[in-house]
């Protein structure tokens, strides 16, 4: 039980940091989803790993019904106190192997910047129990683009010489011979877009704290770890910022 436990209760305390500083994804995974998966308003759609909501929140406009299903009770908290408003949005206390979902009611099933985590042999049955006939099951994460950007490459590198936790839990060790064995028989489509985000450095700490590997206040290496990114900072800021940029990977394929 130990590690499963444990990783829905890794972010509780860094909830604040998550919803300020975490990227949100391009607007074009919308008009995929349209094109590819017939997203429309009288779709439901089930958000596993929902976390803040923040890709419920891109959904919810463009769906009939969204589920945000997150095992983390101050994430879950976060995203019904934003989202609340909408008519469509049910907030669920599930994880990706027992989501509390209904058998065969939805349509579409995405995880965003969750997958990493999954017990991937638990969590297809439990798609495959809640998916309707011909649903769409969608991976979505964030990859920090290492290449072509020096800041990029030096934080990486800062990453895996400071931060111990680093390269443990990260999607980044998911590749696509995963992707595949877990949609197998099925096929699936794989898209790439870009996305960005500026920091000052405020804000660039805020984005090392939202992360589960990154040490908090008290962690006897905190300080240590904040001058070394006030050193990359100050290397590589122009203008007082710094930028990320992402290559959001989107996976789409049927659940059955």
């Amino acid at each position: 039980m130990g590690s499963h436990v444990d990783s829905t209760k890794r972010f509780s305390d860094r909830v604040d940091d998550y919803r300020k500083y975490r990227p949100g994804y391009p607007f074009e995974i919308i008009n995929l989803l349209n094109e590819k998966c017939g997203l429309t308003k009288n779709s439901t759609v089930a958000d596993v790993g929902s976390g803040t909501g923040i890709l419920t929140g891109l959904l919810l406009p463009h769906a009939g019904l969204v589920y945000a299903v997150e095992p983390n009770d101050a994430m879950r908290k976060a995203a019904e106190d934003d989202l609340s408003r909408y008519a469509s949005f049910r907030s669920i206390n599930g994880t990706a192997e027992l989501t509390t979902l209904p058998d065969c009611t939805v349509d579409l099933i995405c995880a965003a910047q969750a997958f990493h985590w999954f017990d991937r042999g638990r969590a297809k049955i439990e798609f495959l129990r809640i998916a309707k006939k011909g649903a769409w099951t969608v991976l979505i994460w964030n990859d920090r683009s290492t290449e072509n950007n020096d800041f990029q490459a030096a934080y990486e590198t800062f990453l895996k010489e400071h931060i111990p936790g680093y390269g443990n839990v990260t999607h980044k060790n998911i590749d696509d011979t995963i992707v595949s064995d877990f949609y197998a028989p099925e096929p699936f489509e794989k898209y790439l877009m870009k996305h960005a985000q500026q920091f000052e450095f405020d804000s660039l700490l805020g984005r090392l704290r939202s992360s589960s590997y990154a040490p908090k206040e008290y962690h006897e290496h905190y300080d240590v770890v904040v001058q070394e990114l006030r050193r990359i900072f100050d290397a590589y800021n122009v203008n007082g910022r710094v930028v990320f940029e992402y290559c959001t990977n989107v996976f789409i394929g049927k659940t059955a």
